[in-house]
C-alpha cells in the first residue's frame, strides 16, 4: 500500500517506521517546507500534523481522490466542512482523537460506566489529562471524546476547563515533560471515589492504530470511526 504522510514530526516518523515494517511504501512526507507532490499516487493519506495545517492537508487529499486517516486534533470547528467535501468527492475518512487500541477500549468502558453512574446522583464526574509540553491544544482531543462519551450517556450537558456547574464536566489539562498521554475519569462522592485511567507509555500505540486504520480504509468510501475498524460497535 502507498501511504502519504501529511505531517512529518515525531508521530509522522513513528508512523513511517511502523508502515515500512508492515510492508508499505511512503510516497509523500509532507511538512511545512514541501508541496503535495506525490499525494495523488497514494492509496491512503495519514494526517498527523498541527491544527493550522489539518484542513489544508485533508482537503488536498480529498481533492486528489485519496482517503484520509486523521489523528490531528484542535481543528474540529471545520469538521462539518471536511465531511461535506468527503461526501462531495465520494472519499473515505476516519478522524479520531486517538487511534490507540487501548484508548478505544477505554472509550467503550467510559461510556458503559457513564450509563451506570447516571443512576447515582451522589457522584460527580471530572477528568484529568496529562500530555507533553509540546502539545498545542488543551484539553486533548481524547479528553473531549471522553467527555462527549459521558454526555451522551448521562444528564451532563457540556465540559469546561473552569469550575464546573452541576451539568458540566470539569477537565483539568496538564502539560508536563514528555508525557505521551494519561487520561483519568473520576466519579467522586462524599463516601468514596471510582476512577478509570488509561496511561500511554509511548507513541507506538497511536502510530500502529493509525496504520491499521489506513489499511482498513484503503479502497473504501464513507465516513467511519475506530469502532468500525476494530469492530467495537
Amino acid at each position: 500500500m502507498k501511504i502519504a504522510l501529511l505531517g512529518y514530526g515525531k508521530m509522522g516518523k513513528v508512523i513511517e517506521r511502523i508502515a515500512l515494517e508492515r510492508g508499505h511504501e511512503i510516497v509523500l512526507r509532507k511538512d511545512e517546507f514541501n508541496t503535495y507532490d506525490g499525494l495523488s499516487t497514494a492509496d491512503v493519506a495519514i494526517d498527523f500534523s498541527v491544527p493550522s495545517a489539518a484542513v489544508n492537508n485533508i482537503s488536498a487529499a480529498f481533492n486528489a481522490n485519496v482517503p484520509v486517516v486523521s489523528g490531528t486534533t484542535g481543528w474540529l470547528e471545520h469538521y462539518d466542512e471536511m465531511i461535506a467535501l468527503c461526501n462531495e468527492k465520494k472519499g473515505g475518512f476516519i478522524s479520531s482523537s486517538n487511534f490507540s487500541l487501548g484508548v478505544n477500549i477505554f472509550f467503550g468502558l467510559n461510556e458503559y460506566l457513564a450509563k451506570i453512574m447516571n443512576q447515582f446522583d451522589s457522584y460527580k464526574v471530572s477528568m484529568e489529562e496529562i500530555h507533553h509540553i509540546h502539545k498545542l491544544d488543551a484539553p486533548s482531543g481524547t479528553a473531549i471524546s471522553l467527555a462527549q462519551g459521558v454526555i451522551q450517556n448521562s444528564n451532563y450537558d457540556e465540559w469546561t476547563l473552569e469550575d464546573a456547574k452541576n451539568d458540566q464536566i470539569h477537565i483539568e489539562a496538564k502539560r508536563i515533560g514528555e508525557v505521551p498521554g494519561t487520561h483519568t475519569v473520576n466519579y467522586d462522592s462524599a463516601i468514596d471515589s471510582i476512577e478509570i485511567k488509561h496511561t500511554a507509555h509511548n507513541r507506538e500505540g497511536f502510530a500502529l492504530g493509525a496504520v491499521i486504520a489506513a489499511e482498513w480504509l484503503a479502497g473504501k468510501q464513507g465516513i467511519f470511526t475506530m469502532k468500525d475498524v476494530l469492530n467495537l460497535q
